[in-house]
């Protein structure tokens, strides 16, 4: 009997640009996704993804934000630390995550986002299919780098028996020439969750969402 440990990571499938405010945009983009493939993608944990913008973005998006959620069963099966990887000018660096932040009430995260930008708990509890608490982090990364069109790779690794866990980039993209106080780019939201019945499915799956793109980083674990 498999075993199925299942992180599902959001990504975008379709670029939103601007919407009906000027200081909102939702042009971040984490690839692979969907809409290169036909379906979602199976890949193996650690997994490497590729953060860009969208075409027709005019503008670079500055001080990148990664933001995880994870579900409570994902957080106490934990086995170590969440770590981000990814390199700028040859060098590697790494963020690691200890600090997570638990929310029992629908209420609106992360801190520091504009309205069409930040999300309630109630949405991120339906994109991770559960009802469970959740725990959140937001953390600087990619060491200072804009998020332009060219794709930056970076690799995210959650060491747990159980994993479930969606992941987001945010920034500030400028506002008349200005950096915006608040964050207000992000890639949009999709609905994760994935099961794969088979291991071939990790190259291939039948599961597809229409108009929605989805991640999973699946460990199996075999029972003698």
């Amino acid at each position: 009997m498999k075993n199925m440990k299942l992180i599902s990571i959001c990504a975008a499938l379709i670029a939103l640009v601007m919407m009906a405010s000027p200081a909102f945009a939702a042009s971040i983009r984490i690839e692979p996704h969907g809409s290169y493939y036909g379906e979602p993608v199976m890949l193996t944990s650690p997994a490497t993804f590729y953060v860009n913008l969208t075409e027709g973005t005019k503008q670079e998006t500055m001080d990148p934000h990664i933001f995880l959620i994870m579900t409570e069963t994902s957080y106490n099966s934990l086995t170590g630390n969440v770590v981000v990887n990814w390199t700028k000018e040859g060098t590697p660096y790494s963020l690691t995550i200890t600090t997570w932040n638990k929310e029992t009430t629908n209420v609106q995260v992360p801190p520091g986002a504009e309205s069409g930008t930040i999300f309630n708990v109630a949405t991120l509890q339906s994109h991770l299919v559960t009802s469970e608490p959740i725990y959140w982090a937001f953390e600087p990364f990619l060491d200072g780098m804009n998020i332009t069109k060219t794709p930056t790779p970076f690799t995210i690794t959650v060491p747990a028996t159980d994993p479930r866990v969606a992941v987001y980039v945010l920034g500030k993209e400028p506002v008349r020439g200005e950096i915006p106080d608040l964050f207000n780019n992000r890639n949009p939201p999709t609905q994760p969750g994935f099961v794969v019945p088979e291991p071939i499915a990790l190259a291939a799956t039948t599961m597809s969402l229409a108009a929605l793109a989805g991640y999973a980083i699946v460990r199996r674990k075999r029972k003698n």
